[in-house]
């Protein structure tokens, strides 16, 4: 065989194993809940959860399913981000800490995101006024109703998702066995983190051309002082300085990366999400926690920095609770550490353990 040959023949074997431990291809699926009624008073005739799930359901002696693990995305999000190598490469490949061939994986995407239902359906700003609560009941509905089950093995949740996952654990504490929120704070949205979220909003609404919600196109002038916002905002600046170490090399990556992010919004879509975190606040029920829990954020958070001490004193009131905080390093991400997995997985691994 010639030298040729024998790369092709490496090549494609190399091929096979990385295929071999990827995490699979996932099955998609809609749930449809009828009247579904909001926090505001408004109502749904029909309220789609889109969702995709890996994996299949074991039941138990008494025939309950308990191998269910959900993951929750952040703002703006999808289940399928959980797809990404950073993470799915890492968990949920054979062999991983959340092996579908084990784990029944649950990826929704959460009211207002993804294929789930949302203003840009054609309702725009006369979509109801949903907030947290609303997506976390409709979560709940369905992991109950929808799937039949009782109790899932593990929540986790990234940024939102981690905030969804406080909300959960506070509302029915016995919904999961384990709990793993990340990147996120359990009191009200306040102070700076508040402040850039109301910016990103106005600056979209005050551009004439939002009309109200109204738009014959994306009002793109607001839309990017809302992306150049949520730049900021996700940023890490550790990696950032490696990866644009001049003046030109950051120049050049914000002439590619900012119309990719305004390609991939709708306005009316970016404001009720960001919105819908006006009246998130668990702090008064953090006793109600417990569940094992390890909760995870990041030094290089800029949404949640730790200088605050909030995390440190809440974590004080969680008894069954393990708080991390990953120092930043050339590793981590900033407030995107919550999806790569390398960063965390040993703590998944000691709490799944100290769970069972």
């Amino acid at each position: 065989m010639s030298v040729r040959g024998l790369l092709a023949g490496l090549a494609l074997a190399l091929s096979a194993f990385g295929a071999a431990l990827a995490a699979p291809e996932p099955k998609a699926a809609d749930f449809v809940v009828r009247d579904f009624r909001f926090r505001s008073g408004e109502t749904l005739p029909e309220l789609r959860l889109h969702y995709y799930t890996l994996g299949t359901p074991h039941r138990n002696a008494r025939g309950e399913i308990d191998n269910a693990v959900m993951v929750l995305h952040g703002t703006g999000g999808s289940g399928r981000q959980f797809l990404q190598p950073q993470f799915a490469d890492v968990l949920l490949a054979p062999g991983g800490l959340l092996d579908p061939a084990k784990y029944f994986i649950i990826l929704p995407d959460n009211i207002g995101h993804g294929g789930s239902s949302k203003p840009s359906d054609g309702l725009r700003a006369r979509f109801p006024k949903y907030d947290y609560a609303d997506m976390v009941e409709a979560q709940h509905r369905l992991v109950t109703e929808h799937l039949g089950i009782k109790q899932l093995r593990l929540l986790m949740g990234t940024s939102m998702g981690c905030m969804h996952g406080f909300l959960w654990a506070t509302t029915w504490p016995d919904g999961a066995r384990a709990l793993m929120p990340m990147a996120c704070q359990p009191v009200e949205i306040a102070g700076r983190n508040r402040l850039w979220r109301r910016m990103a909003i106005e600056a979209i609404t005050s551009d004439p051309a939002y009309q109200g919600g109204d738009y014959e196109a994306q009002p793109v002038q607001g839309l990017r002082t809302a992306a150049d916002l949520l730049i900021i905002a996700g940023s890490a600046p550790i990696q950032m300085q490696l990866s644009m170490p001049t003046g030109p090399a950051a120049d050049a990556w914000l002439a590619t990366e900012l119309p990719r992010r305004i390609a991939g919004m709708d306005a009316n879509d970016f404001i009720y999400q960001v919105a819908s975190s006006r009246s998130y606040d668990p702090s008064k029920d953090l006793e109600k926690i417990t569940a094992p829990m390890t909760w995870v954020n990041s030094a290089d958070d800029f949404i949640n920095p730790p200088e605050l001490g909030i995390a440190e004193a809440a974590a004080r009131r969680l008894k069954t609770t393990r708080y991390v905080l990953l120092p930043a390093s050339e590793q981590t991400r900033g407030h995107g550490s919550h999806t790569w997995a390398v960063l965390w997985k040993d703590e998944l691994a000691d709490l799944l353990k100290r769970s069972e």
